[in-house]
């Protein structure tokens, strides 16, 4: 049951609601705009921050969340096949959600499957707790790693 204050809101709303006026030009479908407004957000908030050469240690951006996940998945699947160490620096990770997560333990499933190395460096107490909550310490070889 609503009071009268809630009441009286809620005519002042519906009266203040006045349908607007469409211009002649079509719209765009509602799947196409929320494309193009994922894309905008992604290349907004990258995933890895620029590195000085391309043999160089792979850094994570502060945030490494499903928002940035394109950006770190093309990244990490261009270190995939590197014949050396491919040295990933963490120590400026602050967030990192399970798609962050999940991307990171594929890359390194796939390097191990390969006969190739992945070096952590730095410490995020960010990936340490995701890793934990869902059992990938291990997997990913966190504790213990060269530069940890």
């Amino acid at each position: 049951m609503k009071t009268r204050k809630q009441q009286t809101l809620s005519k002042k709303k519906r009266a203040d609601h006045r349908p607007a006026q469409r211009s002649a030009a079509p719209r765009r479908p509602a799947a196409a705009r929320r494309k193009t407004a994922g894309r905008a957000k992604v290349a907004s908030t990258p995933a890895i921050q620029s590195r000085a050469r391309a043999d160089g240690p792979l850094t994570l951006a502060a945030d490494c969340t499903v928002a940035q996940a394109e950006t770190l998945k093309s990244e990490l699947a261009s270190r995939l096949h590197e014949s050396g160490p491919v040295a990933v620096d963490v120590s400026a990770l602050q967030c990192i959600d399970t798609a962050g997560l999940q991307l990171l333990a594929a890359f390194v499933r796939d390097r191990r499957a390969a006969g190739r190395v992945v070096e952590w460096r730095g410490r995020a107490a960010a990936l340490d707790a995701a890793a934990g909550v869902l059992g990938l310490n291990g997997m990913l070889e966190l504790s213990g790693e060269v530069g940890r």
